[in-house]
């Protein structure tokens, strides 16, 4: 059979910018040069069919895999997910959604939207759509939910074993960026911001404005789980909280186009609001811009577990074919001059993993106001708490979707009518843990890992036979131990079921309304807004 050759033709713009550039383009042409005329003869004389399409696509991300895990290729579809991700609209079915190899599976369907009308749940496995089997589809299913407004779309799932069908009827999604604020206590605001995208700074006002107006004297931003977004729309709400004029961050490189001072350029709202911040370990890039500047600035008390450490500024560049390659540009810095990136994707250990830096390594630097702070690993709250921080255990319950298929499981086997009255019993607890070992729910610690490096060292050097019991009997009693770290974290733990389930029956409202009274980050933000004195203390 003939094969039908794709030969790349890429066109090489010469812009001697940077010296750089200019002693590298001889090299530069000759690599492109040697990986065109590999791709043409592989296309022309491999054994079998090739597509063109997928070897470029796999050569690209062998590439681009050393590099750090932020500068990727997109191709047409990725690129217009990107513009709908930042504009925070899109035509769809309105549901968050997890994509597996034979299924779709529903992790949440937004309220009001229309997978919530035509009854879709969190759980629920769409194996169909349309005519179209998803075990069958080697592209991202996902994307045939997608279509025009007023369109329809039909779809098998599958519900506790048993299989349905469902029509929706396609409309505008809006995926608010403030999805949540509330007035508590009479006097402190409360707003959920959980990502940045091209509305976050009009919502965020708006809700400031809002709770302002109904009596707040005091607010609390909540930026857990945000992973972050569009660099301008943090300096944007970091400037409702402070004056024009200031510097919040700066990014370097070895580009110069690409070092910049970002600075505040509107008025603010309230100068003077006392604030806190709420921050976690999903608390990322543009989280923690706003965090980091409003810290530093001494303008904001941040509470909570130090947030993840993403200092890496990308940008897209477009490519030909409507492709894009999102790049990482620079390094952003604090207004103290912090650089914040945990992982060094540079250096790497024996294993090929990038590097974070030791604490013992960690530089200081002062504030505004002359406070010590410190780089190198997120952004460390000024006032931490142990029920922010994810266990070992926990991360791998929530890798596992172990929290997520129980909550599922308990919404189908209990009513619950007012989420004021949920409670979470010792009975619950243990149905949960048998629940874990009729699924054979199993993750392998770091202590396991490397008596299992060490196991296989000691076959290489013919001495397994003679340590083999003694390795059994230690797996043996850190089986034991894992089982007893369940238990151990059990508040931690339990918090996360409590917290699923409760969107299950109520929403995120019903959720959110429940954390205000219930959770423990935002009783502590609530006390230290409370003590004016501690606050003050904090911020001195």
């Amino acid at each position: 059979m003939k094969k039908r050759i794709l030969i790349p033709i890429i066109a090489v713009g010469i812009f001697f910018t940077t010296v750089s550039f200019k002693s590298d383009f001889f090299e530069i042409a000759k690599q492109i040069e040697i990986f065109t005329t590999l791709f043409k003869e592989l296309n022309m004389n491999y054994v079998d069919e090739v597509t063109p399409a997928t070897l470029m696509d796999k050569a690209i991300k062998g590439m681009l895999e050393d590099l750090d895990p932020y500068t990727v290729y997109w191709n047409e579809q990725q690129v217009e997910d990107a513009k709908i991700n930042n504009s925070g609209i899109y035509t769809g079915i309105g549901a968050s959604a997890q994509s597996k190899k034979d299924k779709i599976i529903i992790v949440e369907p937004y309220q009001g939207y229309p997978a919530d009308k035509a009854g879709l749940k969190a759980g629920d496995e769409i194996i169909k759509i349309g005519d179209v089997t998803i075990a069958d589809l080697e592209d991202d299913a996902g994307e045939l939910l997608k279509g025009a407004p007023g369109s329809k779309v039909n779809i098998t799932y599958k519900r506790q074993g048993k299989t349905a069908t469902a029509t929706i009827t396609r409309d505008a999604v809006e995926i608010k960026a403030v999805p949540f604020y509330k007035l508590i206590n009479n006097d402190i605001g409360y707003i959920v911001l959980s990502q940045f995208n091209g509305r976050t700074t009009f919502e965020t006002k708006a809700a400031l404005v809002d709770l302002k107006s109904q009596g707040a004297k005091k607010i609390i931003l909540d930026l857990r789980g945000n992973p972050g977004g569009l660099l301008n729309e943090a300096i944007n709400v970091v400037n409702l909280f402070v004056e024009k004029d200031e510097v919040i961050t700066t990014t370097k490189s070895v580009i110069e186009k690409y070092n910049q001072t970002y600075k505040t350029k509107n008025e603010p709202v309230d100068t003077e609001i006392p604030l806190v911040v709420l921050v976690n370990g999903r608390s990322a890039s543009a989280s923690e811009i706003v965090s980091g500047g409003l810290q530093d600035l001494d303008r904001a008390v941040i509470v909570g577990a130090r947030s993840f450490g993403k200092g890496l500024v990308q940008r897209p560049k477009k490519l030909t074919y409507g492709t894009q390659l999102k790049v990482t540009i620079s390094r952003y810095y604090t207004p103290s001059g912090r650089c914040i990136q945990a992982l060094d994707y540079w250096h790497r250990d024996e294993n090929g993993d990038p590097v974070r830096k030791d604490a013992k390594e960690y530089n200081a630097f002062k504030t505004k106001g002359g406070r010590t702070v410190y780089d190198g690993g997120g952004i460390l709250p000024d006032v931490q708490l142990e029920s922010a921080v994810f266990s070992p255990i926990t991360t791998a319950l929530l890798k596992d979707n172990a929290i997520f298929d129980y909550a599922t499981k308990y919404y189908y086997s209990h009513q619950m009518a007012d989420w004021k009255n949920f409670k979470f019993g010792e009975a619950d607890f243990q149905d949960f843990l048998k629940f874990l070992k009729d699924n054979n729910f199993e993750y392998e610690t770091e202590t396991e890992k490397k008596f299992a490096e060490g196991l296989k060292i000691s076959e290489d050097d013919d001495m397994s036979k003679d340590i083999s019991a003694s390795y059994n009997q230690l797996m043996a009693a850190i089986d034991s131990a894992k089982d007893k770290a369940i238990v151990d974290k059990k508040v931690e733990i339990e918090s996360l079921l409590m917290d699923e389930i409760l969107k299950r029956y109520f929403y995120r409202e019903g959720l959110y309304n429940y954390q205000i009274e219930h959770n423990l980050e935002i009783l502590e933000a609530v006390a230290v807004l409370n003590d004016a004195g501690r606050y003050n203390k904090i911020l001195k």
